[in-house]
């Protein structure tokens, strides 16, 4: 069910969008609709994209072409183009006794679906940058939290909260 709310925009001009709750079945998630955000990046080789993304991490391949393929990342759009000479950064910043690659992407899932994905990434033997752990522990943003990175070296990072209502929380 949909919501209209209008508020005035740039210009004066009335802003309207829509405001949803909904219940993901596919995520077990109840939240607030947003509009998917859209993440394209490079890979050296679609096939290991599409091994890693669409088999590994169960993201459902989209469109594509020989240059880029589309993955539903849980309900948003990232795209893998094919750049045969890409590298990926490797800098990192403190962040709770860790060094966290930067940049990186990634989903904040439901504890039970994050614990899934890390036990699957365990067996599939996944070298983690950042293994499976408890990050903030006590703390309002207290965390679980992951990095790995995909066959051409771009980090992701996998969290769930322990209190989602948390998730910006100072």
């Amino acid at each position: 069910m949909r919501a209209r709310e209008s508020r005035i925009g740039v210009g004066g001009k009335p802003e309207c969008r829509a405001v949803a709750t909904a219940r993901r079945r596919d995520y077990g998630m109840t939240m607030t609709v947003r509009p998917p955000f859209h993440l394209a990046f490079p890979v050296h080789d679609l096939a290991a994209a599409r091994a890693f993304y669409g088999d590994l991490l169960g993201c459902p391949e989209g469109r594509s072409s020989d240059h880029w393929v589309d993955f539903d990342f849980h309900g948003h759009q990232i795209v893998a183009h094919l750049v045969p000479d890409a590298k990926a950064r490797s800098a990192s910043n403190p962040v709770d006794g860790h060094d966290v690659p930067v940049p990186h992407f990634g989903l904040v899932l439901e504890m039970a679906a994050w614990e899934a994905l890390a036990a699957r990434l365990e067996a599939a033997g996944t070298g983690f940058a950042i293994p499976p752990t408890i990050r903030f522990r006590g703390q309002a943003g207290e965390q679980a939290t992951m990095f790995f990175r995909d066959p051409s070296g771009n980090a992701l990072e996998i969290k769930a909260m322990a209190d989602p209502a948390n998730l910006f929380a100072r």
